[in-house]
């Protein structure tokens, strides 16, 4: 190694590369260390941009600091790590060739070259947009930047919209929904597919849309925003949907995604991958040797399929950067395998977590031979004042693997979707997952943890133990009048205080054997068994089978996982 320092760029600032140049910092102390940045904040929490907007904190500093309360400018990087942070500076060229990069100073237009020995382009992405006329009107936002941040918060402290509409009905749009609804504002979200949160399967995603309009949010799917309204002064007055619906309001938040910033990059002639980010290899380095790439800009591989993914989330885009960080200094000595995908985020009081693959997905990936099981079931115990959780686990039939699992619901799902994410980055089995030694107390889960009966419930799916029945399939049944008899396993109390109404007879657990006679005397007529959370289902269905029929299901999840109106 040459006895002059290495010199090391990063290019952006808001996460990833940040990541990376503190830990080229930590792995050379004599490197000289350079970081560009367009906007003129530094290391953002942006995944925390919502709740300053919702008014969970006030101290903007918050979300630039550090866990010290220091705030991350380019004198902290100066004194503290000996990086020199270059903030409303954008980076214009990239000279492969030459080893540079050109950069301009936005306040003042000033160009200046710097050199580099390797680079590092973390820059970001940016919110995907809908290509409707009244785009500009002021009143028109995204939650993306600091600077989106601050004005959202001005429309929440200064009052200055009774109505807002959230364009996108995602993650982000959801939590943006909360942060406007807390503030007082009139919000309805619109989304053009046909469901909300399109990771989720369609049942577990209509329970959350149901429990957001409890809290008081609107909820439009199939319809997206064919113009943005305005009056003589450019000010948004309302949005005028697909359908030719308007919808009066004074704030429009696009939330509808993201798309990688490659252009630096394609303009260097960086090669870009097949789902629109910057390819690199598992040590996030791109197409040339000396330019490695991290963040919401690259696409990495999927740890359950292989195949190329994006994955935006503030957490990979660190744990990318300190790959790179490491590599920049020792080419080779640090790896990014993959993604697993998981996400969590709050909406009102649920959660909603997911980690692998959702059974639609992995059904239009071409991963048919798969089995899933959905429960409904308190965190901990009801002494403790436990809370529900409704979960879906999924897995391969032949062998096993745990592919995908979605947790909802007002309980601890984050325990939840943690605890499956390891087992599917461990390539853990089914078998794996029913003996789990996970900890145990009644202040923290139940005796037998959420995520492990979910496992043995799909244990007893896959030896043929237990046929399960979604909820989705069961209401088609009772649409299309089915020839099925549906009974309720459930005690009289609870059939007078909530029921389907759907034609379900009450035969309740402790009294079916003797009443077996009240049941289709044809073995082979479909019989589907239910009861709050199908516990009482699932045993009821057991003695079905033991006495000769044959054609009997449980409706996984119970009621409470049942998303469609009832009777009562």
């Amino acid at each position: 190694m040459s006895s002059q320092p290495l010199r090391i760029v990063v290019i952006g600032g808001s996460a990833a590369g940040p990541k990376a140049a503190a830990k080229a910092r930590r792995m050379d102390e004599f490197a000289d260390i350079t970081l560009i940045q367009r906007e003129p904040d530094l290391s953002m929490a942006s995944c925390g941009f919502p709740y300053y907007v919702g008014g969970t904190f006030d101290d903007r500093n918050l979300l630039i600091c550090t866990p010290a309360g220091i705030v991350r400018d380019p004198n902290f990087y100066g004194k503290a790590k000996a990086i020199k942070a270059l903030v409303e500076t954008e980076a214009v060229r990239i000279d492969r060739k030459a080893h540079a990069v050109t950069y301009e100073h936005l306040p003042t237009g000033e160009q200046q070259t710097i050199a580099y020995d390797r680079l590092v382009i973390a820059t970001g992405a940016s919110p995907v947009c809908p290509n409707a006329p009244g785009f500009e009107l002021e009143g028109v936002m995204t939650l993306h930047s600091m600077a989106d941040a601050d004005a959202l918060r001005a429309v929440r402290d200064e009052r200055k919209a009774a109505k807002a509409i959230v364009v996108g009905g995602g993650l982000i749009g959801f939590e943006v929904c909360e942060a406007l609804r807390l503030a007082g504002i009139d919000t309805t979200v619109v989304e053009k597919t046909d469901q909300i949160l399109p990771f989720l399967d369609r049942e577990l995603a209509k329970l959350v849309e149901n429990h957001v309009r409890a809290n008081g949010p609107d909820i439009i799917v199939n319809n997206g925003v064919a113009e943005f309204l305005g009056d003589a002064e450019g000010k948004l007055t309302g949005v005028k949907l697909d359908n030719g619906t308007e919808l009066p309001c004074q704030v429009a938040v696009i939330a509808v995604g993201v798309r990688p910033n490659i252009g630096l990059a394609v303009a260097a002639g960086i090669e870009i991958g097949e789902q629109g980010g910057i390819l690199v290899n598992e040590h996030m380095q791109t197409s040339d040797p000396d330019i490695y790439a991290v963040g919401d800009c690259v696409e990495c591989k999927s740890l359950i399929t292989g195949h190329q993914v994006r994955a935006p989330y503030g957490d990979i885009a660190n744990l990318q950067g300190r790959v790179a960080g490491q590599n920049v200094i020792h080419p080779g000595s640090a790896r990014f395998p993959g993604v697993t995908q998981t996400g969590i985020c709050k909406i009102f009081d649920f959660t909603v977590g997911i980690t692998g693959l959702s059974e639609h997905r992995a059904r239009a990936l071409g991963l048919d031979d798969i089995e899933t099981a959905t429960i409904s079931g308190l965190d901990i115990p009801v002494f403790m004042k436990g809370k529900l959780l409704v979960s879906k686990l999924i897995a391969e039939r032949g062998s096993g693997r745990i592919i995908g699992y979605q947790c909802i619901g007002p309980g601890d799902v984050s325990k939840r979707v943690a605890t499956v994410a390891m087992a599917i980055r461990g390539q853990l089995t089914v078998d794996d997952l029913v003996n789990a030694d996970l900890p145990y107390a009644p202040p923290y889960s139940l005796a037998l943890d959420h995520v492990i009966v979910n496992a043995q419930v799909l244990e007893n799916k896959l030896a043929g133990r237990m046929q399960g029945i979604s909820v989705r399939d069961v209401k088609l049944r009772v649409d299309h009048e089915a020839d099925c008899f549906i009974l309720d396993t459930r005690s009289p109390v609870e059939f007078e205080e909530t029921r389907l109404g759907i034609g379900e007879t009450l035969i309740p657990l402790g009294a079916l054997r003797e009443r077996l006679g009240e049941l289709p005397q044809d073995k082979d007529k479909e019989i589907i068994l239910y009861c709050k959370i199908s516990l009482r289902g699932y045993e009821g269905a057991a003695i079905l089978q033991a006495h000769g029929w044959r054609n009997v299901k449980v409706m996984e999840g119970g009621i409470m996982a049942w998303p469609y109106p009832k009777e009562k």
